[in-house]
């Protein structure tokens, strides 16, 4: 996680966007009094409300837990596709 203030972002924003862009980097530019602003590319942004999204019922958060702890566990297994 990046962290810049106002002035230093505007004096390089180029390199501050090129990080964010290519390196997945997050940017946090802080505004004073407590309040900043958050720079991600849009794919970790639409990654962050799909998950927020997936989260927002109890019950299918349950089941996201049961399937990672059922991998965690190697409780799990595999098929093939059925290609047509």
């Amino acid at each position: 996680m990046l962290v810049a203030n106002v002035s230093e972002f505007r004096k390089d924003i180029k390199s501050y966007l090129d990080k964010v862009s290519k390196n997945f980097e997050t940017l946090i530019i802080n505004r004073g009094n407590e309040t900043g602003i958050v720079l991600m590319t849009l794919d970790e942004y639409n990654s962050l409300i799909a998950t927020n999204y997936e989260l927002t019922s109890k019950k299918n958060e349950q089941r996201l837990d049961a399937a990672i702890e059922k991998l965690k566990s190697k409780n799990s297994f595999s098929k093939n596709l059925i290609e047509n």
